[in-house]
């Protein structure tokens, strides 16, 4: 059997993130957002998204991209929110049989007013 190998990175909330004013908090959300858009844009990001309800509410994104895990170390090292303290990536390879996955283009929202207009 032939495998994929996708690089995947999980957004984990650190036990003691700098507390942040709201303002502040509500800012690097989106500045956030807008770097995950812009990743997908250039082709990195094959999915992403949040984690809702999990058992371990520090786990909050799932991501999957299409470089190898030195690059995404690279590109999450200047997410803003992770050189905030606010998330940390941990970035690993995943293999699953070759063509059980497939990825489409579709929006990504830059902010969480676009999350919320979503709703």
């Amino acid at each position: 059997m032939r495998f994929d190998q996708h690089t995947v990175v999980l957004l984990i909330r650190p036990d003691a993130p700098p507390e942040l004013p709201r303002e502040a908090a509500d800012r690097l959300r989106d500045a956030h957002l807008a770097h995950q858009a812009g990743l997908v844009e250039q082709g990195a990001v094959l999915a992403a998204g949040p984690f809702l309800g999990g058992d371990d509410p520090r786990v909050t994104g799932f991501v999957v991209l299409s470089v190898d895990p030195q690059m995404a170390r690279e590109l999450y090292a200047d997410d803003p929110a992770v050189s905030a303290g606010q998330l940390v990536a941990r970035v690993m390879s995943w293999q699953v049989p070759e063509g059980v996955l497939r990825f489409a283009s579709v929006p990504v929202p830059t902010s969480m007013l676009e999350v919320a207009a979503g709703d």
